[in-house]
């Protein structure tokens, strides 16, 4: 309706704006600013956060990134094929490398031939299996061939479908203490030697004698001792070898450290190997665990190579490389071990004959005999024999508790007058069963004084071993071919029962055999 004025008449002017179809009104307009002045502050917040996120992201990657690089612990990451994805940089550090010289190659490639097949047959399915491998020990192998031993755990991955996706593996280097584990178990295993040879008996408590043949031995033993030379000690059974080595040892530089000692004899051919050179784990049937041989006990110190003509050719080429180079594997180890040795070799064979036989290697035989020693026979030093009577029946009158004050000179005459063919060794059992036996102050040689004096034993000139072949046929009848024991033939001969069996078989001896 028109509106009208104060008199009544219809106006006519502006009024209401009439609202236009589809047009939007002012406070609709207000509201749909203010919605969206919401989001554009809600888009800048979350653009804030996502910055902020990607931010916190960044530094945490710089912070693992740097962790991983950094830490004192070599880390690698490998694909499902056994390849290196990444090292970090203590890793390359350690072993010696840069990336470009690692990457794309095996994580195998990296360790020693004894850890390579466990790695690739052993390590690499357990990991696909059971995704993780707890403290595994192997062997790494530097840039520049150095070993090391470690200790590797390794976390595997797995993907949406349950393949493996990568796996990271931690590996702690052990080689210290590895090497600190070995040199306690090494001087533990000296104390454990000296002790056995402590307590252990020798021939007699030094060299007794004053005759040319044993004033020309001291002389040889002063003038080798001071030098860190090879020597070959040849003589008979029972001539008192072993104690010269011992002299040498005692008036070397070396005197501070062990003497060990091997009989070559005594151990089987499949023995000796490991007895000499140790051997790692696993190496054979039996070896549960890795043992140091003798020449790494021996390291600083010296080696007495006893009834050395009687080693295995097999192992003849490896003590060349030891005298040689100072090197040496473990059996069933592929790492050189470097030792400081002084050895001392000791035979009572003709190792000339044997050269020439074909038996033994003559660049050995050339590289121990540097200085030769030869230790007389009881026999050719004869004026020695008072001497040695008088001293053994003062130790084992003093060991037994009885004071023993003379000789009669008919015994000293048939000790002198014996052939010896047990040599000093046998002497020295003889004059331990006399003192035995003596009821008084005076020494009686017993049962002996009748079986040294049978016809033809003194006057009859026979070879070496038919003496040698009689005497022990003799002490086999006495003692019931007993020949262990305390009362066995070995003792008697002071033998060890492999030596004396060894003996035995050489000259022909059985049961059987008659006198």
């Amino acid at each position: 309706m028109t509106p009208k004025d104060s008199t009544g008449e219809f106006v006519v002017g502006p009024g209401p704006e009439p609202p236009v179809p589809g047009r939007k009104s002012r406070e609709h307009l207000a509201a749909e600013l203010r919605v969206l002045e919401a989001q554009f502050e809600a888009s800048v917040e979350a653009r804030r956060q996502l910055q902020e996120a990607q931010e916190s992201a960044r530094r945490s990657e710089e912070r693992y990134r740097s962790l991983y690089h950094n830490t004192p612990v070599m880390m690698q990451s490998i694909d499902p094929s056994g390849e290196l994805v990444s090292v970090n940089g203590y890793w390359l550090r350690v072993m010696g490398y840069t990336w470009d010289e690692v990457k794309g190659r095996k994580s195998w490639d990296f360790v020693t031939e004894g850890s390579r097949d466990w790695v690739r047959d052993s390590l690499m399915p357990r990991l696909r299996e059971h995704g993780m491998v707890r403290d595994a020990e192997l062997q790494f192998v530097k840039k520049g061939g150095e070993v090391i031993d470690a200790l590797l755990t390794a976390v595997t991955q797995f993907d949406d479908r349950g393949q493996m996706d990568y796996t990271l593996a931690y590996i702690q280097d052990i080689t210290q203490r590895k090497r600190a584990e070995e040199e306690r178990h090494k001087l533990s295993l000296e104390r454990v030697y000296l002790q056995e040879e402590i307590e252990a008996e020798h021939n007699f408590g030094e060299i007794v004698g004053g005759s040319r043949p044993i004033k020309q031995l001291f002389r040889d033993i002063k003038r080798v001792a001071g030098t860190d030379s090879t020597v070959l000690i040849t003589g008979e059974t029972g001539t008192g070898k072993e104690l010269v080595a011992r002299a040498i040892h005692a008036e070397s530089s070396r005197r501070d450290h062990v003497l060990v000692k091997v009989n070559c004899a005594a151990l089987s051919a499949g023995l000796i190997e490991s007895e000499l050179f140790g051997h790692e784990k696993g190496a054979f049937t039996g070896a549960v665990a890795r043992r140091e041989g003798r020449f790494e006990l021996a390291d600083g110190g010296s080696m007495f190579l006893d009834e050395i003509g009687d080693l295995p050719a097999e192992l003849q080429v490896k003590l060349l490389r030891v005298l040689q180079e100072g090197e040496f594997e473990r059996v069933g180890g592929t790492r050189s071990m470097k030792v400081d040795v002084r050895v001392i070799a000791a035979t009572n064979r003709d190792l000339e004959r044997a050269v020439e036989e074909g038996r033994f290697r003559s660049d050995l035989y050339y590289r121990l005999k540097v200085y030769p020693i030869h230790v007389p026979a009881l026999r050719e030093r004869k004026e020695d024999i008072p001497l040695l009577v008088n001293y053994l029946a003062r130790k084992y009158g003093s060991k037994l508790g009885k004071e023993l004050e003379s000789v009669p000179q008919g015994a000293l005459d048939a000790l002198v007058r014996y052939p010896w063919p047990g040599n000093v060794r046998e002497l020295e059992n003889v004059i331990e069963r006399a003192v035995i036996v003596s009821p008084g102050a005076e020494l009686e040689l017993g049962e002996w004084m009748g079986q040294a004096l049978r016809p033809g034993d003194s006057d009859e000139l026979l070879p070496l071993d038919e003496v040698q072949r009689r005497h022990i046929l003799r002490v086999l009848e006495h003692t019931g071919w007993r020949v262990s024991g305390p009362r066995g033939a070995a003792r008697i001969l002071g033998m060890k029962p492999t030596t004396l069996a060894a003996r035995m078989k050489k000259l022909g001896i059985e049961r059987h055999t008659a006198i």
